[in-house]
């Protein structure tokens, strides 16, 4: 009876652990500032209501370093996680996040079907723009090239510490035409090219690591002009900021949501991102910051104006490069380590 008693009282432990274990409050993972904000509005607090469960958050700067060391270590804490166009296939190819086929899932028909990747599907579209200061510059630049001019415009110049999005750049400033950057990046000249134009700006240069630095030092004074996210730009204007956004060269990408790979809240991170999917939240999010969404009946149901704030809208995509994930993702490993040579030296 004591040995029955026992055991019974260990499987009571085994059956408290692994309910404690399921118990873990979803937690939801984004790059930060602004775009967190707006996530919070549209889809967190309103999810959080409607369910009656608490949603963690925490932050990232992108990279599968962790993920990986989750997933290694079997101690996976993150559930839903926005991602990078080309990291997400990564993660995906990895086994670090959950391959669910989401054009099967609630509100599939009303999403943009190019969102829709192996393991993730479209959380938002955004851009990497030039910005500068318009109460200390009057007459600002008006497209990458200008941002070269350091002769005209004497002071630093904010750019991404990265590869990706820096080399894009220093192309389109060389005079390539944004329809042919991928491919003359993808050629040992093109790449050399790249190189050789950074390093006539290299003096002038302050690299920026998080999304907030750029507003940041423009607002100081310590850069005169930068690339930045749109998102983050905006949200400078709304709070008094005279930063105009140079929408010729920007560089337009799609970030995904996609689900940890051994998350405990599987069933809930999924139904979690089937509500992000549906048309009025991402209305909401749509309305909170300008970046674009994956729904098209809740980009049909936006404002003319608002539309025009989008990195989507055909106005703004004119002379736009569209982020390739599949070349970084064949020559990121090799131009990363190539650019954080040049960088060091």
């Amino acid at each position: 009876m004591k040995n029955l008693i026992k055991q019974i009282s260990i499987v009571t432990v085994f059956v408290s652990v692994a309910s404690a274990s399921q118990a873990r409050d979803l937690t939801v993972v984004g790059f930060g500032g602004s775009v967190q904000d707006a996530f919070r509005k549209a889809y967190m607090e309103p999810y959080s209501k409607l369910k009656g469960i608490t949603i963690l958050e925490d932050t990232t700067n992108g990279g599968l370093a962790k993920q990986k060391a989750m997933v290694d270590s079997n101690n996976v804490t993150w559930d839903v996680m926005q991602m990078e166009d080309d990291e997400v296939t990564m993660a995906c190819e990895q086994g670090l996040v959950e391959n669910i086929d989401w054009s099967k899932k609630a509100h599939a028909d009303e999403t943009d079907p190019t969102q829709f990747k192996e393991c993730g599907v479209g959380a938002l579209a955004w851009a990497n723009v030039l910005t500068y200061d318009g109460d200390k510059i009057a007459d600002g630049p008006k497209n990458w090239a200008d941002f070269w001019n350091v002769d005209k415009w004497q002071g630093k110049r904010g750019l991404r510490k990265t590869a990706k999005l820096t080399m894009e750049v220093a192309l389109i400033a060389d005079g390539v035409p944004p329809s042919e950057v991928y491919k003359v990046l993808a050629t040992p000249e093109g790449q050399d090219r790249a190189f050789k134009k950074l390093d006539a700006l290299k003096p002038h240069i302050q690299w920026w690591e998080s999304g907030a630095q750029p507003q940041e030092w423009l607002s100081s004074g310590d850069v005169v002009m930068t690339s930045a996210y749109n998102g983050r730009v905006d949200t400078a204007q709304n709070n008094g900021k005279n930063f105009p956004i140079i929408w010729d060269g920007q560089i337009n990408s799609v970030e995904f949501w996609a689900i940890m790979k051994g998350s405990s809240n599987l069933q809930q991170a999924t139904e979690f991102v089937e509500f992000m999917m549906s048309k009025d939240p991402q209305i909401v999010f749509a309305n909170a910051i300008p970046y674009g969404v994956s729904n098209v009946k809740a980009m049909d149901a936006l404002s003319a104006d608002r539309l025009s704030k989008l990195p989507s809208a055909p106005e703004n995509m004119k002379n736009a490069v569209r982020f390739d994930a599949g070349f970084w993702i064949d020559h990121g490993e090799e131009l990363s380590e190539r650019f954080a040579n040049w960088v060091a030296r």
